[in-house]
């Protein structure tokens, strides 16, 4: 079993959305700090476009 690191967005805040990122080899996982469940996986490709499309 692979143990995935989850980094929490600097933007976030305690009172506000909080998103959290890992790499996963070729993927970067999405989540919801406060819901951990669910994972939105990306290609890492396709994160970095939506990363840079969004700032």
């Amino acid at each position: 079993m692979k143990i995935v690191c989850w980094r929490k967005s600097s933007r976030s805040t305690n009172n506000a959305n909080c998103v959290e990122v890992a790499r996963t080899g070729p993927a970067v996982g999405l989540r919801d700090s406060k819901n951990p469940g669910p994972v939105l996986a990306l290609p890492a490709r396709s994160f970095t476009t939506l990363v840079t499309r969004i700032r």
